[in-house]
């Protein structure tokens, strides 16, 4: 997506032809290979590890950092593996998201009107909300986990991204679509509800 608002800003004219049904298939596809490539082999290696005391993980998911907590052995082998792992599923994402707003924010400063700057900030803000909460979430609990960070605060910290990024998601994005606004509109003048009529008149 990063990438995606880097063509519309960045190259406008150039965008149809860059941002081809093909290309956002291949993108989709790589994702998808690269996910599952490094998810067999995490499972691969959690499958050699040994387990010799209680099989209950304290977690709302079976996750791979409880889990090590209950291993015998493996542990080593498998955080290392975690940490390779990590860095190309978690890192090389960031960077690109990274390269692209920098570019986008460059972009959008030499703008001479200060409502098309204010337009496509608010274009972008949405996803960057969403991407700075799961990625700052991901990389506490898998990369950079704290000194003493507790079970809960790891068991927080994944609801965050497991749920709750993918439950604002849809609000996020569709909110700012007029068909919704319009909708939301309708739903006000009937209700008279206060949200609504805060946001539809933004």
């Amino acid at each position: 997506m990063s990438y995606d608002r880097y063509v519309a800003i960045c190259n406008p004219l150039l965008y149809s032809s860059i941002m081809t049904k093909k290309r956002c298939v291949i993108l989709a596809v790589m994702c998808w290979v690269l996910s599952f490539f490094l998810s067999f082999i995490e499972t691969l290696f959690i499958s050699k590890m040994t387990f010799c005391g209680p099989n209950i993980i304290d977690h709302f998911f079976c996750d791979l950092v409880p889990l090590m907590k209950i291993a015998c052995s493996g542990v080593y082998t498998m955080e290392l593996v975690n940490y390779i792992l990590s860095f190309p599923l978690l890192l090389s994402p960031i960077t690109i998201i990274i390269i692209s707003y920098t570019k986008i924010i460059v972009t959008i400063l030499r703008f001479q009107s200060r409502i098309s700057r204010q337009k496509v900030f608010s274009t972008c803000s949405s996803h960057l909300i969403v991407v700075i909460i799961f990625f700052v979430t991901l990389l506490s609990v898998y990369i950079f986990p704290t000194e003493g960070q507790t079970l809960n605060a790891s068991k927080l910290l994944s609801l965050l991204y497991t749920v709750f990024t993918p439950f604002i998601n849809p609000i996020l994005y569709s909110l700012r679509n007029k068909e919704i606004k319009k909708s939301l509109q309708g739903i006000n003048k009937r209700l008279n509800l206060p949200f609504f009529t805060l946001y539809i008149n933004k």
